[in-house]
């Protein structure tokens, strides 16, 4: 199966969820949340959440200055946003993109730029899970949720900072097929790996990445507000956002769909909200982030060129 008719399959399977999310609402309530969505928020969520993407940017910049990579920041601001077309494949690794798109117009090797690509998905659960200690004592859920995250977290600060057992480890994940390929960068590239992942710039990625994530569940915030969901403070819905989100890519599931909904709804129930009142808005969520962002993402990987599926 190709892989346009495998996104096809998941934006699919993904509208198909959200129907029956909204399918399982109570239509009176459905009905009412539509008749007051409160417009007045809409120009300020449609502004913060690409307004939360300029924190990733600068450390995307960031990490391939520290790696002695240059990039005209017209460019590279385009490669950056391609990398979010993909952000619909398991674990995100679809922004592997950027590191094909650097290759084809820039000839700068994938074994440079495919770990940095990786590093930054460890920052994100980074951020995340720091975001989400803002309001785990708040929330008095979602605790265990951010202990197992950074658990992972530790292991793999630890795992950086050995070169053999990062390399033991790499070899034993590389004989799955799936994880080959994703992971022979790594491996050609450990000290790529390691200068990103300590000192100054582990400190600097962590703190453009907490910023992302307080921007990016502000924008959730308001959308809460603008459908009448007020009770909760913004706080909580940072922890409950990010918590969310954690499940859903821990499921390794394309984009989290279904699971980052499903927890998202159950967070908020937990919360006083109900169940039936909270399907609408967490669509509208989930529109609003990543498939906002997936739209942005196809957009500049057209101004880019786009790349042949033959490339390698």
């Amino acid at each position: 199966m190709g892989f346009n008719n495998k996104i096809i399959i998941v934006i699919i399977a993904a509208i198909a969820l959200y129907a029956v999310f909204l399918l399982m609402s109570d239509i009176t309530a459905l009905s009412k949340q539509v008749i007051k969505f409160r417009f007045q928020y809409l120009p300020i969520i449609l502004i913060l959440v690409p307004s939360s993407w300029i924190p990733l940017f600068i450390r995307w910049r960031f990490l391939l200055g520290n790696s002695g990579i240059q990039v005209p920041w017209k460019e590279n601001l385009k490669i950056f946003l391609a990398g979010n077309a993909l952000a619909i494949t398991p674990g995100k690794v679809g922004d592997l993109v950027k590191s094909q798109l650097l290759k084809s117009k820039f000839d700068i090797q994938r074994t440079r730029t495919a770990p940095i690509v990786l590093v930054e998905k460890v920052y994100d659960l980074v951020g995340a899970v720091a975001a989400s200690l803002f309001g785990v004592w708040l929330l008095g859920i979602g605790a265990y949720i951010i202990l197992v995250a950074s658990s992972i977290l530790v292991i793999a600060f630890v795992l950086i900072s050995s070169s053999s057992m990062f390399k033991k480890v790499l070899g034993l994940l590389s004989k799955f097929k799936f994880a080959s390929k994703i992971l022979l960068p790594l491996s050609e590239s450990y000290e790529v790996v390691r200068s990103s992942c300590r000192g100054k710039v582990a400190t600097v990625a962590s703190l453009l990445t907490v910023c992302y994530w307080m921007m990016e569940s502000l924008a959730v915030y308001f959308v809460l507000v603008a459908f009448g969901v007020d009770t909760l403070n913004y706080f909580n819905v940072v922890s409950t956002y990010t918590t969310s989100l954690i499940l859903g890519a821990a499921s390794f599931v394309p984009g989290g769909i279904g699971v980052a909904e499903g927890s998202l709804v159950g967070l908020l129930s937990l919360q006083g909200v109900k169940i039936s009142s909270a399907f609408t808005p967490v669509v509208i969520i989930r529109l609003s982030t990543l498939w906002y962002a997936v739209g942005v993402g196809f957009l500049a990987l057209k101004l880019t060129g786009g790349i042949s599926v033959s490339e390698k």
